[in-house]
């Protein structure tokens, strides 16, 4: 009886030492925009622009399903938490870098494209999130 009940305990220690590292490093929004792209009022000013984030952990492994990009882990030890934010900050520097700034400019992300790539040694785990979109301006 003893020994099942030190089993219990160091699972339900395990299992709350653990639920805190699983982190998917987005936050989904709940709204959405319809734009009628039909017309000529737009042009398209950047193809194919991209920006990437990555962060390290050990002692957990990380994948990517669709767009999402799972990791459990025990420490994050390079990198940045919000991996998608990240992305999204770098893919408008690369566009601001080549096209100039892009204060009062009427631009949207269009075609955009997420990519997850892991790197897994048991020891360390690296996800990368890559996001590519191409950039419309609209004249109007």
């Amino acid at each position: 009886m003893k020994k099942m009940i030190q089993i219990l305990m160091g699972g339900f220690v395990m299992t709350l030492i653990l639920s805190g590292c699983a982190s998917s490093g987005m936050h989904m929004s709940s709204s959405l925009t319809n734009v009628e792209l039909s017309e000529a009022n737009y042009q398209i000013v950047a193809r194919s622009v991209s920006g990437e984030a990555k962060a390290g952990y050990i002692l957990g492994a990380s994948f990517g399903v669709g767009m999402y990009a799972q990791v459990f882990g025990v420490a994050r030890v390079s990198g940045d938490k919000a991996l998608y934010k990240t992305a999204m900050d770098h893919l408008w520097e690369n566009f601001e870098a080549k096209h100039g700034s892009v204060e009062g400019r009427n631009l949207a992300l269009v075609n955009v494209r997420y990519d997850v790539d892991a790197l897994n040694l048991i020891v360390y785990t690296q996800p990368v999130l890559t996001i590519q979109a191409d950039i419309i301006e609209f004249l109007e």
